[in-house]
């Protein structure tokens, strides 16, 4: 009894953590997509007068639009493009509902701001303010 004890004790202070190393390790397909994103932003925009907030290509843009799709490659995120300009714009990967990234706490949203060539890294949780902080923990630096 004392065996069967100890081990369900361990694994109450296991799991969860073995479940933050996961997710750690998922955000890896935000980043890969926001990566993705920041590229075909930069092509866009040396061919345009300003950034897009269109991540699917419209039959009227010569060149076509950034031809992207609205989730990660391997679904865990949904990719999506706020406000764009001239000078910047902002790409957000936020997990997708019914995945474990969803459940993973101050890095629900990540973020990436670029601003008159400035890059800015940030995560929130599902709802909130974005951390562009240097103390920001979910983005490895």
């Amino acid at each position: 009894m004392i065996v069967v004890a100890i081990i369900g004790i361990l694994a109450a202070i296991a799991f969860p953590s073995f479940l933050d190393s996961i997710r750690k390790s998922r955000r890896s397909d935000a980043f890969a997509a926001l990566a993705a994103v920041q590229q075909a932003q930069e092509r866009w925009r040396s061919n345009r007068s300003a950034y897009t907030t269109s991540l699917t290509p419209l039959p009227s843009d010569d060149p076509p639009g950034l031809g992207l799709p609205a989730g990660s490659s391997k679904g865990y995120y949904t990719i999506g493009i706020g406000a764009a300009d001239a000078t910047g714009y902002s790409a957000t990967a936020t997990a997708a509902s019914g995945t474990s990234q969803a459940g993973d706490g101050h890095c629900q949203r990540l973020r990436v701001r670029v601003a008159r060539g400035n890059i800015f890294y940030g995560s929130a949780a599902g709802d909130g303010d974005f951390d562009e902080s240097a103390t920001n923990r979910c983005w490895a630096r």
